[in-house]
């Protein structure tokens, strides 16, 4: 009982967390700045919160260069994540950008048992086919989508990478590292690693650092809410939970967000009836997973 009872807590939580990333791509339509700015914004407001959290909790940033070095790494890979997230949400909406990175789990199913040495098991590959194939319903039927698509399906991709590798991170009983200096030393270098593109880059004026009020509060919001609690707490879970099952049910975001952007933004009106077919498998996949998980007693 009690470890059901320990299961059934992180379950709600991860559910929880979840529910708010749901926001997340609402705010990233209601941001006027382009995608750059944002993710830029974001990941800098992100750090200055974590790195006064970590003061408060005097938590030392102790690390080998081995460490550092996949970190960094992993930072690299987030700062991609999000720039094809918000780059989707910038060139279609919110509903099919959350359709694509519904794909998370096809790719998690592959990356997970290669980066974990483990059998692949062959109801996530099923799965993932399945969520494959309605994303390719959805995409025949939204051309005008398309670029939103595919960068949507490269956020999940990467997101599913990092999901993984973290995974392994915090699970390191030989180096072991907090869930808060990890995402602060990720982000950290993922914005140094976006800084110096963007230096190159020439993109670096006077009008990328301004922003309007609104702008200011909703990336505050995405920072803080959306972001800095959510981030610390799902590496947490990785301890306890699977990156397969934390990304299956990071596809609840895509209903969280797809149905707040219905109330918000009305996008319900710009879709064809074949997104709500393609969607609608996605979702069946997804219940069907947590069926044959129970069936098969995988976590």
């Amino acid at each position: 009982m009690p470890v059901l009872k320990n299961v059934s807590k992180h379950h709600l939580l991860l559910h929880f967390i979840v529910f708010i990333w749901g926001w997340s791509p609402i705010l990233g339509r209601s941001i006027s700045t382009g995608t750059f700015p944002l993710v830029w914004y974001r990941i800098l407001f992100t750090i200055s919160l974590m790195g006064l959290y970590l003061l408060y909790i005097k938590s030392p940033i102790k690390i080998s260069l081995k460490r550092f070095l996949h970190l960094s790494l992993i930072g690299v890979i987030i700062c991609v994540h999000w720039l094809c997230f918000y780059g989707a949400i910038k060139v279609s909406n919110v509903s099919v950008t959350m359709a694509a990175f519904s794909t998370g789990t096809f790719f998690t199913a592959i990356i997970e048992p290669i980066l974990y040495k483990r059998r692949f098991i062959w109801y996530e590959l099923l799965i993932g086919l399945i969520i494959i194939s309605a994303i390719c319903i959805i995409f025949s039927s939204e051309l005008k989508f398309g670029p939103g698509i595919l960068l949507g399906a490269l956020a999940a991709f990467t997101a599913s990478i990092f999901s993984v590798s973290n995974g392994l991170l915090i699970q390191n009983n030989k180096e072991p590292i907090t869930s808060p200096v990890l995402s602060f030393i990720e982000l950290s270098v993922a914005l140094l690693a976006l800084s110096i593109y963007l230096l190159f880059a020439g993109e670096l004026s006077v009008s990328f650092f301004k922003l309007n009020n609104n702008d200011i509060i909703f990336i505050g919001l995405l920072s803080g809410v959306c972001t800095v609690y959510p981030f610390i707490a799902s590496v947490s879970l990785m301890k306890h939970i699977s990156p397969y099952t934390i990304n299956l049910t990071v596809n609840l975001e895509s209903v969280y967000g797809i149905i707040l952007a219905f109330i918000i933004f009305k996008e319900n009106k710009e879709l064809s009836l074949t997104f709500y077919v393609g969607f609608s498998i996605i979702l069946i996949a997804i219940f069907l997973d947590a069926y044959l998980k129970q069936k098969f007693h995988k976590g």
